[in-house]
């Protein structure tokens, strides 16, 4: 009903905003100052008694990482090129780092005594997905189109452009099968721990058989990720933050419509009509469509970091049900 509160297990699901406020200013200490605020809307929750499991993206800042790695290459023959299921784990780690120092001041700020951990995720990804032939997931900085021609050429990157901002490098995007540390998150949440998990969607890993694992270059997206998650967590509300507070329907056109409350069939009906854009809106759509069809009574949101606590209230944000 809106405006009760309900205890839940939510999962939420970070956008690029909410770790990186700045896309200009891409120093760790501007990260941090971000992860400070975003903080503050996680713990909301917390306070109001909710099971919060926290999934990110990892796009600027694996990018970047990589790119130090080569262009330390460049200079010294020494300086190996660190492969990018390892600079995946890396920005897991700095990324976890942030959000568990930020949230854990909040927390003791008003006096909550709740722990809070990242767990380095991997997540298990088929080798044959067809989204190694055709990369689309944009990491990392933005060029100039002679910019990013140049590193077509000389590394072989698949460079597009990305919503008039310029040019960036994309990389295969394939789905989640399952996640490899789901029984420890589990138990972790089951202690009423915070935990921070999938981060970047997860390091992409291949089952080579004998339960051996490989890391491959790829980035998941960090919304059917945190959907997956959520699914094995059981959790009741998914709750995906992005940079607007509604989804809408002619979107940026004299009629766009905002949209409340939407049910799985009107969510379709939507997509077949081209309404979300497929680097976008459209992952976040079907990510929260897998988790409300997947059982009864579930809820997902999609709505705007500052905009989520009262969407969780469901006075604000997109609403989708079943």
């Amino acid at each position: 009903m809106k405006g009760e509160i309900n205890m839940s297990r939510i999962v939420i699901a970070l956008g690029g905003n909410a770790l990186q406020a700045n896309p200009k200013d891409t120093t760790a200490e501007a990260q941090l100052i971000t992860a400070g605020q975003t903080s503050e809307t996680i713990v909301d929750l917390i306070e109001e008694g909710h099971e919060v499991i926290i999934a990110h993206g990892n796009g600027p800042q694996v990018g970047q990482l990589v790119a130090t790695y080569e262009a330390a290459a460049s200079i010294n023959a020494n300086s190996p090129v660190m492969p990018f299921p390892e600079c995946g784990a890396m920005s897991q780690g700095y990324i976890g780092y942030h959000l568990q120092q930020s949230i854990r001041a909040e927390m003791r700020k008003r006096g909550i005594t709740k722990e809070v951990a990242t767990v380095i995720t991997q997540v298990i990804v088929d080798e044959n997905d067809p989204g190694f032939k055709k990369p689309t997931k944009p990491v990392g900085s933005f060029f100039t189109q002679e910019q990013a021609n140049k590193l077509m050429t000389e590394k072989g990157y698949t460079m597009k452009e990305d919503s008039n901002r310029g040019w960036r490098r994309v990389v295969a995007s394939p789905l989640p099968i399952d996640i490899v540390e789901k029984s420890i998150i589990k138990t972790l949440v089951d202690a009423g721990h915070i935990v921070i998990t999938v981060g970047g969607g997860g390091i992409p890993v291949i089952d080579t058989g004998n339960g051996n694992l490989k890391g491959v270059p790829a980035v998941i997206d960090k919304d059917f990720a945190s959907c997956k998650i959520a699914e094995l967590i059981n959790a009741d509300l998914l709750v995906v933050l992005t940079a607007v507070e509604q989804v809408a329907i002619n979107f940026g056109k004299p009629n766009q419509k905002n949209l409340s409350k939407i049910t799985a069939e009107e969510a379709k009906t939507y997509m077949k009509e081209g309404q979300f854009a497929p680097g976008s809106m459209l992952p976040k759509i079907k990510a929260a469509l897998i988790f409300v069809e997947a059982k009864e009574g579930r809820k997902a949101i999609i709505t705007s970091l500052e905009k989520a606590k009262d969407a969780i209230r469901e006075v604000a944000g997109t609403i989708i049900t079943k």
